[in-house]
């Protein structure tokens, strides 16, 4: 098989295209390998010295590697490897529940019309971009005029991301959503107890 890569705006995240749907629709964010249980390919990747998340699109997978350390040379090779290996065996996509949100369109009956609206440009002007790019933005709530939005994928620790919200994300909005005052960057929760566990295991790490 024949893996394209693309350069993404950030320029610690590739986004590898295997040639065939990869989840065929929605998108999967694994932003450490404790929450890849669920898929047999992101538990691969994370075996890569060097790779610090994986993101799923529907015919693309993004890796995010550690740091300006790691060459991409050095392990392009490696993921190459372990995508075409994955494909070859023909085993699923996923297995089980994932630990991470699964991210579809579509909006809620109890939506009212406001979020309606915000839910309708995210999945037709924005999200399509941002997937490009090898992201995806996601909707997390509307409250006050603030439109609360999680930057998953390439988009995340990625240098131009405050600028795409800010320039790109919040102005289309309060073009055609007067109610929006401004546009907010969150995490989860679980995301920064994630993130938090990494960053301590990383140090323990270091400092043996």
């Amino acid at each position: 098989m024949f893996i394209q890569t693309q350069d993404t705006p950030n320029p610690s995240s590739v986004k590898f295209l295997p040639g065939r749907l990869v989840l065929g629709k929605g998108t999967l964010d694994f932003p450490n390998s404790s929450t890849a249980e669920c898929s047999a390919l992101a538990r691969a990747l994370f075996q890569v010295e060097g790779v610090k998340s994986v993101f799923y699109g529907p015919d693309f997978i993004t890796v995010t590697k550690t740091d300006e350390e790691v060459a991409w040379n050095d392990i392009k090779p490696k993921i190459f490897a372990v995508i075409t290996e994955f494909f070859a065996s023909g085993n699923p996509i996923t297995t089980g529940e994932p630990q991470t949100e699964s991210h579809h369109s579509g909006g809620d009956e109890e939506d009212d019309e406001i979020v309606a609206m915000i839910k309708e440009l995210l999945d037709t002007r924005i999200r399509p971009t941002v997937q490009e790019d090898g992201g995806d933005v996601i909707f997390k709530g509307f409250e006050d005029g603030v439109v609360k939005l999680k930057l998953v994928g390439s988009c995340t620790g990625c240098p131009s991301s405050t600028v795409t919200l800010k320039n790109g994300i919040q102005n289309m909005l309060q073009f055609y959503i007067p109610e929006v005052d401004e546009v907010e960057q969150v995490q989860d929760e679980v995301d920064e107890i994630n993130l938090q566990a990494y960053l301590d295991l990383e140090k323990k790490l270091k400092d043996q």
